[in-house]
């Protein structure tokens, strides 16, 4: 039983894979991605080999979800370049001037640190960040409040010590 299904699994394989590769390819234009896209829905569909009527239906929704999710990424991904080459247009060289800044900011602990980085760094309204890490607004400026305070306590004291 079980190597008749695995024949008919590396069949269907044969049979489809080439296909769904080339459609993949064809909506993200890279062939690296197509191919992880491909082998994706493949590997759900082995998951659920027993319980999937239409194999070729199945592998194709899921290649079409696994597409959908590619071009978000891509999209928030140039979102993200589109902010920071703004910021650094308008901004050039803040981070570099005072390197103990930034030192200090991938000091504080995780909690803190996400915030600050998503609202100054990356420019993200207290919404965006609320929504981002799945806390509260008040939570989102409850942790930067308290990261402020940390960074203010350590850059005065950083300032207190410099010859």
């Amino acid at each position: 039983m079980k190597r008749s299904r695995d024949r008919a699994a590396s069949e269907l394989f044969a049979a489809l894979y080439p296909r769904l590769a080339g459609w993949c390819r064809r909506l993200v234009d890279d062939d690296g991605t197509a191919h992880e896209i491909a082998s994706e829905a493949f590997t759900r569909l082995w998951a659920r080999w027993t319980s999937v009527e239409e194999p070729r239906g199945f592998l194709y929704v899921t290649a079409a979800n696994l597409v959908r999710d590619h071009w978000r990424k891509m999209e928030r991904e140039r979102r993200a370049m589109r902010r920071v080459t703004a910021e650094v247009a308008v901004r050039p060289h803040a981070e570099q001037a005072d390197p103990s800044v930034r030192m200090l900011v991938q000091s504080l602990p995780e909690r803190l640190r996400v915030p600050i980085l998503l609202h100054y760094y990356a420019d993200m309204p207290i919404r965006e960040v609320s929504v981002l890490t799945g806390r509260k607004e008040g939570t989102v400026k409850a942790d930067l409040h308290a990261a402020r305070e940390l960074l203010r306590v350590h850059l005065r004291r950083s300032l207190d010590h410099t010859p």
